[in-house]
């Protein structure tokens, strides 16, 4: 009678609910109380390592224990796929210590389908401390609690796999319609990083044969701040990305060479974006807690990863259109639309941060008279090749556009006057100096120069006082540069 009171009780008990946490304290409930056990756990098996690893526990067992197939007690009776009771733990040659007074352990495989999928293991400070009908009852109950905790795995799984299908189908709907990149990857992490419950989500983009950070959401430390470059050939990203597969860590400080995203990362795992045959980046998922990852959420992440691959090839299409209606047909350089812009945002950031910036206004000195002479094919290419020769002078920063016909403005940010005057000068000599295929005569350019905020504090106002300092340039004999001088209104 007490053995079937003991098994109805705890099938009752264990098979009351599919919450894998709540089974397990269950499992640990009823041996406590119906065999008076205080100090028991059970592990379960990582199926990728064929490693044992605390789940639950009573009796003060530590948290990251953990053992190895066929290590210990809890190895050996895994190994042997039946109950393993050692009287006394000391004339055990398998035994590994957890507890300093522990006199004699049970292990017990937890199995379906004869596959072990857990241990539960039972230590007592006593010796020979259980009996017969004791290992009976227990090796009968780890049988319900096997059930009990395959069916929680289940039904976890079904939950988990229905999830991840709700954010496949959310990340299709969400990103469809986002055409900017920027928002495109910070909607995408954001996603994921609510759907699976991870504690970091980066996207990092291949530019120019290297993988660049452009977005990252989540509670972890970054190793580099959105921009940088990943070292290139290092890191899990680096290895997804060339062989075009998903890469798994999950305990990354066992990763030779291991290149840190985040400093809190144990687990990560990074799937390619490849559309097309083209790898555009790699999504990363990173954990601060090891054996996060398994290869069921996989399948999952590479559909997450087909829809940003789209999405993301989609918007860069959209951001070079957008660059080609900013950029010069003939010169390939910025046009006058993109001045525009870039001179109010300018002027804007100047203003806030209370800096100073120029524009230098240029004209190539007689270029109807070049055009009348040797041809407008001719004169293209001196546009083209003036243009290359400015683009090849200035820094990176600087914004050279072509205004109009033979004129081009350049705004040169956080540069005084004086300063934007030497590069005016520079590059009126390399111009002056540079022989042209085809030109037998020598060409030349007139430059003026204008700052902000001396010689105007908005957009019309600068360009006037550069168009001014220009046009004496040109008045005093051409091949030279002026500044703009100071007028009644800079001086008030």
């Amino acid at each position: 009678m007490q053995k079937t009171a003991i098994l109805y009780d705890a099938s009752q008990a264990i098979l009351s609910t599919f919450d894998l946490d709540e089974v397990l304290r269950q499992i640990l409930s009823i041996v406590r109380d119906y065999f008076r056990v205080s100090r028991a756990a059970v592990l379960l098996i990582n199926p990728e390592t064929s490693e044992f690893s605390l789940r639950s526990q009573i009796g003060g067992f530590q948290t990251d224990f953990s053992m190895a197939n066929g290590n210990g007690i809890i190895g050996q009776a895994a190994r042997r796929k039946r109950p393993l009771y050692v009287a006394d733990v000391s004339r055990n040659p398998h035994y590994v210590a957890n507890f300093a007074d522990t006199k004699s352990e049970l292990a017990i495989p937890l199995m379906v389908r004869d596959q072990v999928v857990g241990v539960l293991d039972i230590q007592s400070d006593e010796l020979d401390y259980f009996n017969t009908e004791a290992l009976d009852l227990l090796t009968l109950f780890s049988t319900q609690a096997s059930i009990a905790i395959e069916n929680a795995r289940l039904y976890s799984l079904e939950q988990r796999r229905s999830t991840q299908l709700e954010a496949i189908n959310a990340i299709a709907r969400q990103t469809t319609a986002l055409l900017n990149l920027d928002e495109l990857l910070s909607t995408v992490c954001g996603l994921v990083l609510d759907y699976f419950q991870v504690d970091e989500v980066a996207v990092m983009v291949a530019e120019d044969d290297q993988l660049v950070i452009r977005s990252f959401k989540g509670r972890l430390t970054p190793c580099l701040p959105k921009g940088s470059p990943v070292p290139s050939g290092a890191g899990l990203a680096a290895r997804a990305l060339e062989s075009g597969k998903p890469v798994i860590e999950n305990e990354v400080v066992l990763v030779r060479n291991y290149v840190a995203t985040f400093v809190e990362t144990r687990a990560e795992v990074c799937v390619p974006l490849i559309f097309q045959g083209e790898r555009l980046g790699v999504l990363a998922l990173e954990s601060a807690t090891p054996n996060r990852f398994n290869r069921e959420d996989v399948h999952a992440l590479e559909a997450v990863a087909d829809i940003c691959s789209a999405a993301i090839q989609n918007a860069h299409y959209v951001d070079k259109v957008k660059k080609l209606a900013y950029l010069d047909g003939l010169t390939g350089i910025y046009n006058r639309r993109h001045f525009e812009l870039q001179i109010n945002s300018e002027l804007e950031r100047a203003s806030r941060y209370e800096t100073h910036f120029s524009v230098i206004m240029i004209d190539i000195d007689h270029f109807k008279k070049l055009n009348d002479e040797f041809g407008h094919l001719l004169g293209d290419e001196v546009l083209r090749q003036v243009s290359s020769l400015f683009q090849q002078q200035l820094r990176k920063v600087d914004v050279v556009c072509r205004y109009g016909g033979e004129e081009f403005a350049i705004i040169i940010p956080q540069t005084t006057g004086s300063n934007a005057m030497n590069t005016a000068e520079k590059l009126r000599r390399k111009i002056e100096s540079y022989l042209f295929p085809g030109v037998p005569k020598r060409v030349t350019i007139s430059a003026g120069v204008a700052e902000y905020p001396i010689h105007g504090k908005t957009r019309d106002e600068l360009v006037a006082a550069a168009d001014a300092a220009l046009y004496a340039a040109k008045q005093e004999g051409r091949n030279q540069v002026k500044g703009a001088p100071l007028t009644q209104s800079t001086n008030a």
